[in-house]
């Protein structure tokens, strides 16, 4: 695989959760793979939920301290901000494809990093958002050949904005 991986935040957690030991392992190993490959990207809202979720909702919780060198690592995967550009992508994805407000934001933080594959449980396994393509990282073997995904630039409208027209159009109409 040589596109770029965005990683949910249950990825993740599941890394860190030892209640089930086979999503552990199948976590880790795509973690770790994305790691040696270089391909691994995520967002600052992802990395906030890990942090919430490892401290505060596992069986046996790690450490803030352990938690938040975790979320320091993750930094080198140059994570997507929560700015105005995420925030109005999210906006357009949760108008045309009716994600919940959350699900939008993360794809939308994959769209805007380029990436080709979003590893989530969360979303439907093998949908595409916009050259996005959601994989659950629970049925995709880290071994199994990929197919060449490819990112669509974002669509441009089909329509102009709403409100008064701009000068060159109100003379030329």
């Amino acid at each position: 695989m040589t596109a770029l991986c965005f990683v949910d935040a249950d990825v993740l957690i599941y890394a860190r959760d030892p209640e089930e030991p086979s999503k552990q392992d199948r976590a880790k190993e795509w973690l770790k793979h994305l790691w040696r490959e270089g391909l691994g990207r995520t967002s600052t809202q992802v990395l906030s939920e890990f942090y919430v979720n490892v401290t505060r909702k596992l069986a046996a919780p790690v450490t803030q301290e352990d938690a938040w060198q975790e979320v320091k690592s993750f930094l080198a995967w140059n994570p997507h901000p929560v700015d105005a550009a995420l925030l109005a992508r999210a906006r357009e994805i949760e108008q045309r494809w009716r994600l919940s407000w959350w699900d939008s934001m993360v794809v939308a933080a994959a769209q805007l990093q380029g990436c080709a594959l979003l590893l989530t449980e969360d979303l439907q396994d093998g949908t595409a958002y916009g050259g996005v393509t959601v994989r659950s990282p629970f049925t995709l073997d880290v071994r199994e050949p990929v197919p060449a995904y490819a990112v669509a630039p974002a669509a441009r409208p089909r329509h102009r904005e709403r409100g008064r027209p701009r000068k060159e159009e109100h003379i030329r109409g």
